[in-house]
C-alpha cells in the first residue's frame, strides 16, 4: 500500500516541480484544471496498470532491476496515451506538462526505491559480523548471485569481502559493493589481506586446469575451497546456498555441457531390437539404462557374468529374476553359442561394450586379451553381417592410438575389423574411442578410495602422470550419440577435455576423508604411457556433426588375416608386435 500510495504522489509532486521550475506556478485557472484532470488520469492509469501487471502484488522485489523495468514500462504505457490524448483534443493544458511530468515522477519513484534498497543493503551488511569472510571466485552472473544471496540471507554463512576475477576488464567492478581486488594469481595475497578462510569458485564452465590450481592454492594456503555447480546441477540454474558445496573428484574434470541430439539418436534405436554385449559392465550397464530410456522394442543384455546380469537387471527393470529373454548368458569368445543368440534374437543394433580391460592384467595374460578382444569382436562382428544387423558399435579406448599394450593393441586390431566390416559389406559399423571413465570398475577412483578405506597408503604411479577422464553418464551419451551421426567404418574420438593429473585427484580425495594419508609413488608399469593421446601420430581427426566427436581412418583387417591357432603368450605378443606391418586385403 505504501509503494501504491508513493508512486501516486510521485504524479503529484512531478507535474507540481515542473510547474514550478518552468511556470513559476503561474499557470491559467482553466490550464490548473487540464492539469489536474492530466493527473488525476494519470494516477489512477498508474494503480489500474500496477494491479493488472501484478507490480503491486509482489511480483519483484522492490528495487530489484526488474522491478525497476517494470516501474518505467507502467509510466510509459500511461504517459503515452495521455499525450496523444491530449495533443488532439484542444486543451488548455500546457505541452510540457504532458511531456516532462512521465519522466519527472518516474526520477521520483525510482529515488525512493534506491533509498530503500541501499537501506536494506545497509543493514543486511550490520548482520555479517558473525559470517565466516570468504572471497569469491569469479564476477560473473554466478558470482553475482552468491553476492546477493549473502546479502539478503537473514543469516548468511559467509561474509563476502572480497572478488577475484582473471578478466582484466573488470578490475574496478564492484558488485554490491564488493570489489574486485585481483585475478588469480594474487588469490593467496588477497586471501592473507583479507583474512579470508574460505573461497567460493563461481565459475560453472572452469575448465580442469583452473580447478587444480585454484585447489593446489587453497590447499597451500589453508583455505577452504566450495564451488557453485554447473548449471545443469542447479534448480532453474539459480545458485542457493545449499547448492554451494565442497568441491568433489568429479569437478576436476571440468563442466562441459553435453548436447544431444535425441531425435536422431531415437531414429536408430527407438522401436528396434538392441543387443548390449558386455552389459554387465559399467560402460554396457549405463549403455544399457540409456537404451532403454529411448524405447527400444527390445533390450537384450548379453554377458558371461551372471551376477553382472542380476545386478542390471534390476536396476533396468527392478527385479533380478533373470528368468526373461532379455538376460543372456553367453561368452563372446564362443562362436557357436553366439550364432544361435543372434539367430535367435535377430539383433537390429548392436552396442559392442564386452571386452579385457585392465591394463597390467593384460600384459601377463595376453593370450586372454587376445581371445576376448580380438577373436571374441570377430566373431561377434561376424554373427551381425551374417543376421543382418543394421547398425554395429565397437565401443574402444584411447589406448588403441599410438597403442604400447596388450589392451591398446588388441583394441586397435578390434578396431581394424570394425572397419573391414564396414568396408567390405557396405554397413554403418563403426568404433568409438574414448578414454578412462569416472568411477567405472577397476578405476582408479575405485582403487583409491579402497586405499584410503583401509588407510593407505595411496598409490600412484608416477607424480606427472596424467589421464583423460569422462563420467559413465557422458561417456555413453557420446556413445549414442556418435552411433547416430557415425559413417560405416569410422573411428569417432570423444573429447575428453583436458587430462587430469593423477596426483591431484588422489589428493583431492583425501582431502574429502580428512585422513592424514601417504601418497607413494610406483613406478609406470609394463606397457603404461606417462600421458594418453587420442590420436596417434598417423591420424589426423576431422570434425563430425557434434562439436565433442572428430572422426578418424584407420586400416581395416580382414577377418580372415586374424589367426585362430594362438598358443601361447609369445604367439600373441609376436603378432601384436607386428600389427602395423598386418596390411588390410583387398578383394574383390
Amino acid at each position: 500500500m505504501a509503494l501504491i500510495i508513493w508512486d501516486a504522489l510521485a504524479w503529484i509532486f512531478g507535474i507540481f516541480a515542473f510547474a514550478l521550475t518552468r511556470y513559476d506556478l503561474t499557470l491559467t485557472t482553466a490550464q490548473w484544471q487540464m492539469t489536474f484532470v492530466y493527473t488525476t488520469l494519470a494516477v489512477f492509469g498508474q494503480i489500474i496498470a500496477g494491479f493488472l501487471t501484478q507490480h503491486y502484488l509482489g511480483r519483484s522485489r522492490i528495487g530489484s532491476f526488474s522491478e525497476a523495468s517494470w516501474t518505467a514500462f507502467i509510466v510509459a504505457v500511461i504517459a503515452a496515451p495521455l499525450l496523444l490524448l491530449f495533443t488532439a483534443v484542444d486543451t488548455e493544458i500546457p505541452r510540457g506538462v504532458t511531456l516532462a511530468a512521465p519522466p519527472m515522477a518516474l526520477l521520483i519513484m525510482g529515488g525512493a526505491r534506491w533509498l530503500f534498497r541501499s537501506l536494506v543493503d545497509a543493514r543486511s551488511k550490520r548482520d555479517y559480523d558473525g559470517a565466516v569472510p570468504a572471497l569469491i571466485y569469479g564476477a560473473g552472473n554466478a558470482g553475482l548471485q552468491v553476492v546477493q544471496l549473502m546479502h539478503m540471507s537473514e543469516e548468511p554463512p559467509y561474509r563476502i569481502v572480497g572478488l577475484i576475477d582473471d578478466d582484466r576488464s573488470k578490475k574496478h567492478l564492484r558488485l554490491r559493493g564488493i570489489r574486485v581486488m585481483g585475478r588469480g594469481k594474487d588469490l593467496a595475497k588477497v586471501a592473507q589481506n583479507t583474512e579470508a578462510q574460505v573461497v567460493i569458485l563461481a565459475v560453472t564452465s572452469a575448465s580442469p586446469r583452473l580447478i587444480q590450481e585454484i585447489d593446489k592454492t587453497c590447499r597451500d594456503n589453508g583455505l577452504e575451497l566450495l564451488i557453485v555447480p554447473p548449471v545443469r546441477e542447479m534448480v532453474g540454474g539459480q545458485v542457493t546456498i545449499g547448492s554451494i558445496r565442497q568441491l568433489n573428484v568429479a569437478d576436476l574434470l571440468g563442466r562441459r555441457p553435453i548436447s544431444t541430439d535425441l531425435h536422431s539418436i531415437a531414429g536408430y534405436i527407438t522401436g528396434k531390437r538392441v543387443l548390449v554385449t558386455g552389459a554387465g559392465g559399467s560402460i554396457g550397464a549405463e549403455l544399457a539404462n540409456q537404451v532403454y530410456m529411448l524405447g527400444p522394442k527390445q533390450l537384450l543384455l548379453l554377458d558371461r557374468d551372471e551376477s553382472a546380469l542380476h545386478g542390471v537387471q534390476l536396476d533396468i527393470y527392478g527385479h533380478g529374476l533373470l528368468n526373461s529373454e532379455e538376460t543372456i548368458l553367453c561368452d563372446i569368445r564362443d562362436e557357436e553359442a553366439l550364432r544361435e543368440v543372434f539367430h535367435k534374437h535377430q539383433p537390429e543394433v548392436v552396442f559392442h561394450a564386452a571386452a579385457l580391460k585392465h591394463l597390467p592384467m593384460l600384459e601377463r595374460f595376453p593370450v586372454e586379451g587376445w581371445k576376448t578382444n580380438v577373436l571374441g569382436t570377430r566373431n561377434v562382428l561376424r554373427m551381425a553381417q551374417e543376421t543382418g544387423v543394421e547398425r554395429f558399435v565397437n565401443i574402444s579406448t584411447d589406448k588403441a592410438a599410438a597403442a604400447t599394450s596388450v589392451l591398446g593393441r588388441t583394441k586397435r586390431l578390434a578396431e581394424r575389423l570394425t572397419a573391414w566390416y564396414a568396408e567390405f559389406y557396405g554397413l554403418p559399423y563403426l568404433s568409438v574411442r574414448f578414454g578412462n571413465v569416472l568411477g567405472s570398475r577397476g578405476s582408479v577412483l575405485i582403487t583409491f578410495r579402497s586405499q584410503i578405506e583401509k588407510g593407505g597408503p595411496v598409490t600412484v604411479t608416477h607424480p606427472d602422470v596424467t589421464r583423460y577422464f569422462m563420467t559413465i553418464p557422458e561417456a555413453c551419451e557420446l556413445v549414442l550419440q556418435a552411433g547416430a551421426i557415425g559413417e560405416p567404418g569410422d573411428v569417432l574420438v570423444l573429447d575428453m577435455g583436458e587430462p587430469v593429473r593423477i596426483l591431484d585427484v588422489a589428493e583431492r580425495m583425501i582431502a574429502e576423508s580428512g585422513k592424514d594419508i601417504e601418497v607413494q609413488f610406483t613406478g609406470l608399469r609394463d606397457g603404461e604411457k606417462m600421458h594418453e593421446v587420442l590420436f596417434s601420430t598417423a591420424e589426423i581427426g576431422s570434425d563430425s556433426r557434434h562439436p565433442l566427436i572428430s572422426a578418424v581412418h584407420v586400416p581395416s583387417l580382414s577377418p580372415e588375416m586374424v589367426p585362430d591357432d594362438v598358443l601361447s603368450s609369445d604367439d600373441v605378443l609376436e603378432i601384436l608386435d607386428s600389427e602395423q606391418s598386418i596390411r588390410p586385403e583387398v578383394r574383390t
